[in-house]
């Protein structure tokens, strides 16, 4: 039904696609050619690939069982430990959900996978273009509440966009990952052909940009947009949001009971898909044709 879905970035919030996309795929045979991802919403569409959603939930939920806090003040006097942990977790829970058996599944099961990353404002050290980026990326998204923030490409930031079927290797593909959600200072700098990266967010949290234009589009968000509904159109896509903020933070390794509860939520949110998509065949018939579909002035009161 649709050529391509790009997965918004979202941290512990793209479970919410997981349940979604559990639900309403095998129901419409949504098998696109392509997939656009940035962050963790690139990790999301690798794992459900190459791994099974509530499998990954059940080695969250028993990695994480001993996490009390996501700042451990402790390693401050521990030479090479690091005050936040989520660099070594997600590293390795990457390295155990998409490596080995599962990487071989990813490049057999998987259609072209896109990834987009950030390359830093040319001038800018690592942690200024951290900080400046964070500033700019909180802007738009508390003050402005963009869809599409353009703030940080006009201070400088650049996407850059790597295929999973080009990764060698399951540690390639991890630190690919891992540089599109680099966020300083939960996690360090990543390195791509020896120069610095930061979270793809920095220029879009919504990657439409990498895909391809002219194709039937479906864009999954992890966060609600208030003035928009649950499923809307916009620039020939159609769009599909949480129907209520998710229970899950992006950054939260303390609750992955919040992960599970997001999970569901994007099951009943897609089961409510199916119907709206019945209800507005139109949209779907419109977008598929390529036509410049655009609802999103008709906005939420």
């Amino acid at each position: 039904m649709f050529e391509q879905v790009v997965f918004a970035g979202g941290g512990n919030r793209c479970w919410w696609q997981a349940g979604f996309w559990d639900t309403v795929a095998p129901e419409i045979l949504l098998r696109p050619r392509l997939i656009v991802g940035v962050s963790a919403g690139a990790a999301t569409a690798c794992m459900l690939y190459a791994n099974d959603s509530v499998a990954v939930l059940g080695y969250y939920a028993e990695r994480l069982r001993l996490v009390r806090s996501n700042v451990q003040w402790s390693a401050l006097w521990h030479r090479g430990e690091r005050v936040f942990p989520h660099a070594r977790l997600y590293r390795q829970a990457l390295t155990d959900v998409l490596g080995g058996e599962y990487f071989s599944r990813l490049r057999e099961r998987a259609p072209e996978i896109r990834v987009q990353f950030a390359r830093l404002p040319r001038g800018l050290t690592p942690i200024l273009a951290t900080g400046v980026g964070l500033i700019a990326y909180n802007t738009e998204k508390y003050l402005r509440r963009s869809l599409h923030p353009r703030l940080g490409r006009r201070i400088g930031f650049t996407p850059e966009v790597v295929r999973v079927n080009d990764c060698p290797s399951d540690e390639s593909l991890v630190s690919l990952l891992i540089a599109s959600s680099c966020t300083p200072p939960f996690t360090p700098i990543e390195y791509v052909d020896g120069r610095p990266t930061l979270d793809g967010g920095m220029v879009d949290n919504v990657p439409v940009g990498a895909a391809d234009p002219g194709r039937s589009t479906l864009v999954l968000l992890t966060r609600r947009y208030p003035r928009y509904r649950s499923v809307f159109a916009f620039e020939g896509r159609l769009y599909v949001q949480p129907s209520t903020k998710v229970p899950a933070s992006s950054w939260d390794y303390t609750n992955p009971a919040a992960m599970m509860q997001t999970y569901q939520q994007g099951r009943r949110d897609g089961a409510m898909f199916l119907h709206e998509l019945e209800r507005q065949r139109n949209w779907v018939e419109s977008i598929e044709r390529g036509e410049k579909v655009d609802d999103s002035r008709d906005l939420e009161a």
